[in-house]
């Protein structure tokens, strides 16, 4: 696909502000993506450029939380190799999907993402009780949990920080700071399982990736900042109805 200028544009501003609502809310993802695909990129090109034009997002909240995730070392050995195998899978799956079928497919994965970001302060509120922490994180059903989020994070990824901050926080009795450095170190793992399948193996539009990877960057320090002014509630609400506004356009 020929990008002119315009094009450009748009896309670095969807980036932009995708990279900010990820630091306020989460669900960026929700922005930049169908921003893609109204530019008219192809989903499975969309879906492919925006995991590696978003990842700069998923690093810089891991080096935030540097000293929480220094006293996790024993659970992100044991959940990490778990991750990066769904995440393997769930690439392959990807990229042997057609157009067509992940086009048909994408409202109702938008949907879900829609209400795993809606639930989210349910999720944190069950969380964020602070807790003595326990190593449960050992669960068989975790592990498959863990596993299966490693899939879904690698074919589509919106919602995926939120669906494993409630899968840990269902396992691992700890304070919400600590499972929360724990879901951005599993996210970014998966992210970059992903992008480094995808630059090999996917249809990714390496223009669009060029600007999404500094604007979402930006748009991240920028939405530090926001997130002291507005409520989260506010931005997560208008995301979710983008969504479904687009989710329900593309199904009709």
């Amino acid at each position: 696909m020929h990008l002119d200028a315009v094009h450009l544009l748009l896309v670095a501003v969807a980036a932009l502000i995708a990279g900010a609502v990820n630091a306020v809310a989460g669900g960026g993802t929700l922005v930049s993506f169908p921003a893609l695909l109204l530019l008219g990129f192809p989903a499975l090109t969309a879906n492919v450029t925006n995991t590696i034009g978003m990842f700069p997002g998923y690093a810089g909240g891991s080096v935030a939380y540097r000293t929480e995730l220094r006293v996790q070392r024993d659970r992100i050995r044991f959940l990490a190799p778990i991750s990066i195998v769904g995440a393997v899978v769930g690439a392959i799956l990807l990229t042997r999907t057609s157009n067509h079928v992940f086009a048909a497919v994408v409202p109702w994965l938008i949907l879900l993402a829609c209400a795993l970001l809606l639930l989210q302060p349910v999720f944190t509120a069950r969380i964020s009780q602070s807790r003595p922490a326990e190593q449960q994180h050992r669960s068989p059903v975790l592990v498959v949990a863990q596993f299966l989020g490693g899939v879904y994070g690698a074919f589509f990824g919106a919602g995926l920080g939120v669906m494993l901050l409630a899968v840990l926080g269902l396992f691992i009795r700890d304070d919400l700071q600590r499972i929360n450095a724990l879901k951005g170190m599993l996210s970014l793992i998966i992210n970059v399982v992903a992008a480094v399948y995808f630059a090999f193996f996917g249809p990714v539009s390496w223009i669009a990736v060029l600007v999404m990877v500094p604007t979402s960057a930006v748009g991240g320090f920028i939405g530090v900042s926001l997130a002291r002014r507005l409520h989260p509630v506010v931005l997560r609400t208008v995301v979710v109805v983008f969504g479904v506004a687009f989710a329900l356009h593309q199904l009709l």
